[in-house]
């Protein structure tokens, strides 16, 4: 590989790192809120299709793609408060009600989206970056979409907030320890309820940017499990909303590396590069799951903690 193929290499491969780790961004950020109040859910996966789905069938059906976002978003937020409000009952175990949830959002996205398989909805716009460039590859790599924006902006908001804000202390200090919130005049069930209706919320836009902007289409194969790999991803990034955005990049980029060889013109091996993301989840669990290092940084109320 020539100095050109590798800087072309590493220019596609930093614009896939974006464009394929945006929707890892908002699912990681919205579980850590989530994590961070002490509970865990399963069914991101299903709320990831969920919102995909009704992002695209409101873009379609309003004509506007901000409009659908908005919509995945709110189609998030039900999902994750009916988890808050149902794992708040006795005896409900918080994994076993996430994986009914991840049932239920996919066969609820599949069944209501058939009829939005065939149609275009409107697409979300992207900023370029690129303009300065002659290059159409170049151009085409430095398109980003304004969600990968709004996702950074949000990260740090996030960071800020969890060490600055008075809700940040309250939900950290529910997520650590219960009993001392609530004998401060604190409710936990009512925190987790609003975190995990969040966290919903942040999956569901997530979902939203796979159907309006890439791949940039509704159909029932369009997640594969990213979901499920965002819950290996906040805990690669020790439940630290900046952390989640450097490993969702890391992530987006191993989903990446098989079209960044394809820019060069090497693509034998292709399907195994395919696979890259799903590697890296495997040797993430398998290096975090030391004993003196599997729950480090971990709420503990958490129910991995238990």
């Amino acid at each position: 590989m020539g100095d050109l193929d590798l800087a072309t290499f590493l220019l596609a491969l930093l614009a896939g790192a974006v464009r394929v780790g945006t929707p890892f961004l908002f699912v990681s950020l919205g579980e850590c809120l989530t994590e961070k109040s002490g509970r865990i859910n399963l069914g991101l996966e299903g709320i990831l299709v969920a919102g995909a789905m009704t992002g695209y069938a409101v873009a379609f059906l309003s004509g506007s793609a901000w409009t659908g976002v908005l919509a995945a978003g709110g189609a998030g937020l039900l999902l994750g408060l009916l988890h808050g409000i149902v794992c708040s009952l006795p005896r409900v175990n918080d994994i076993a009600f996430g994986i009914a949830l991840m049932l239920l959002g996919t066969g609820l996205a599949f069944f209501l989206g058939k009829a939005f398989i065939q149609p275009q909805a409107p697409m979300l716009p992207s900023i370029s970056l690129g303009a300065w460039s002659d290059n159409p590859s170049i151009r085409s790599a430095l398109n980003i979409n304004m969600l990968f924006f709004i996702g950074v902006v949000l990260a740090f908001f996030l960071h800020w907030g969890l060490r600055s804000t008075r809700w940040g202390l309250v939900l950290r200090l529910v997520g650590d320890h219960s009993e001392s919130a609530q004998a401060l005049g604190y409710r936990p069930l009512r925190v987790r309820v609003m975190a995990t209706a969040v966290g919903g919320f942040l999956a569901g836009v997530g979902g939203s940017y796979l159907s309006l902007y890439y791949p940039g289409s509704w159909n029932e194969g369009l997640s594969s499990g990213q979901g499920l790999m965002a819950v290996a991803l906040v805990i690669f990034a020790r439940w630290q909303p900046l952390n989640c955005l450097w490993a969702s990049m890391v992530f987006g980029a191993a989903g990446a590396i098989g079209p960044a060889l394809q820019s060069v013109g090497i693509s034998s091996g292709y399907y195994l590069y395919s696979a890259a993301p799903y590697i890296l989840t495997m040797a993430v669990m398998l290096a975090t799951c030391r004993p003196n290092r599997t729950l480090t940084g971990a709420p503990g109320e958490l129910s991995l903690n238990r």
